[in-house]
């Protein structure tokens, strides 16, 4: 399993990448692979504002339709319309093609909360 080293992690397996203030947010490896098939990816609009721990959009596979929540707050200032016609890119490549949102974020020392590679890599044994 994929588990990028400059990457950091939340509880809801959520990836964050942080770039000159921005932050790209996608679903990890694990995610993709505990749910299957993905079908259709339902995000949100820029502009829109999202809180930490709120559910901001959704995936649906072949198995279920799971919340996506947001490990940080901020602004979205762009989504990943490739996902529309491509949803298959979170099961093919989920940390390059299907990051999902870039947010601006409110408070970069959110993304100091979020789990290390490490700590996510124990979390996921469990």
């Amino acid at each position: 399993m994929s588990i990028p080293k400059e990457l950091r992690y939340s509880q809801e397996h959520e990836w964050v990448k942080v770039e000159e203030g921005k932050a790209y947010i996608g679903i990890t490896h694990f995610a993709q692979s505990e749910l299957g098939d993905i079908v259709f990816v339902e995000l949100p609009e820029v502009g829109d504002e999202l809180s930490t721990n709120e559910p901001f959009g959704s995936v649906e596979s072949v198995k279920t339709v799971s919340e996506l929540y947001a490990p940080v707050s901020g602004k979205v200032v762009e989504v990943n319309a490739n996902l529309d016609e491509n949803p298959e890119f979170v099961n093919e490549s989920p940390y390059e093609k299907a990051w999902m949102v870039v947010v601006e974020l409110n408070d970069a020392s959110e993304v100091e909360g979020l789990m290390t590679p490490e700590q996510y890599e124990e979390m996921t044994k469990e």
